[in-house]
């Protein structure tokens, strides 16, 4: 399959399926919020490196947890009985998303650059990135930060200044979405760890399914500070443009393995390589 090189000034992107077996699917274009809309509305995101352009993967099997299947650990349950933590929406994105980014020992950088900051950073003031914060007598032990679209929660990367923090967030966040209507949460890639909370695996086809009935919900855009339920509801759709498939002439044939070249640390497959704890890999960081 090709790796198609999107153009700067058209936000379409390729058919989903046309990704090689890893996922990849596209290279270049930029992080403006037309175009995180309609990647994310079509099961599409971007992983970054310094001074290289984004790349665009859509894998398959798709990793989703049903906020009904969820699952307690029983150890997890047994530290949160004694609620060691508050939590909150909302009120320290930068700080979150800037603490996802930390470079951790045994690693040489991270995927969330300056330029994926500042764009997670504009989609929030658009009401559509949303932070949770996990504290203990008032001091931010944990978060995640995520993207809401319709009854679709993406979630994005997570941290921990306190064993189980992250844990914690994530359920207090489950939760919640469950209170208000979410049918699906977007873990992106398959870990023991989300495997562990109930989510499973999903073919690309069942999840471009079950995105598209969750796009159908209203999204709750704003500020999610007093609530989910409190946050204004926009009826529209995401903007996309559909099943266009941008393939002007040259696009095709551009090979994934120059891309690797471009960043000669990246592991192989869409494994975000360094930095921050992404929720499909989040096993491997706490205890």
């Amino acid at each position: 399959m090709p790796v198609y090189r999107l153009a700067a000034d058209n936000t379409a992107f390729p058919d989903p399926c046309e990704a090689e077996p890893d996922g990849l699917l596209a290279a270049g274009g930029d992080l403006s919020p037309s175009r995180l809309l309609e990647a994310y509305s079509r099961g599409i995101f971007p992983w970054h490196s310094v001074g290289n352009a984004p790349l665009w993967w859509t894998p398959d099997p798709r990793c989703i947890l049903l906020p009904e299947d969820f699952r307690l650990p029983r150890s997890l349950k047994r530290v949160l009985r004694d609620a060691p933590f508050t939590f909150s929406f909302d009120t320290a994105f930068a700080e979150v998303i800037k603490a996802c980014a930390g470079t951790r020992r045994g690693q040489p950088g991270t995927w969330l650059t300056p330029e994926m900051i500042a764009a997670y950073e504009r989609m929030h003031r658009l009401g559509l990135a949303h932070s949770v914060e996990a504290r203990r007598e008032g001091r931010l032990a944990g978060g995640l930060y995520g993207l809401a679209l319709g009854g679709v929660f993406f979630g994005e990367s997570m941290f921990y200044r306190e064993p189980d923090a992250s844990k914690a967030a994530l359920v207090f966040l489950t939760g919640e979405l469950a209170k208000n209507g979410f049918t699906l949460v977007d873990c992106q890639q398959t870990t023991a760890h989300m495997l562990r909370f109930g989510a499973k695996e999903v073919s690309r086809a069942e999840f471009a399914a079950r995105l598209a009935a969750a796009l159908k919900q209203p999204t709750r855009r704003g500020s999610w500070t007093q609530g989910i339920e409190r946050a204004a509801l926009d009826p529209a759709p995401p903007a996309r443009q559909g099943a266009t498939l941008f393939t002007p002439a040259g696009t095709r044939g551009t090979k994934r393995r120059p891309l690797r070249n471009e960043q000669p640390d990246a592991p192989s497959g869409p494994t975000r390589d360094a930095g921050s704890r992404p929720l499909r890999s989040e096993q491997a960081a706490i205890t």
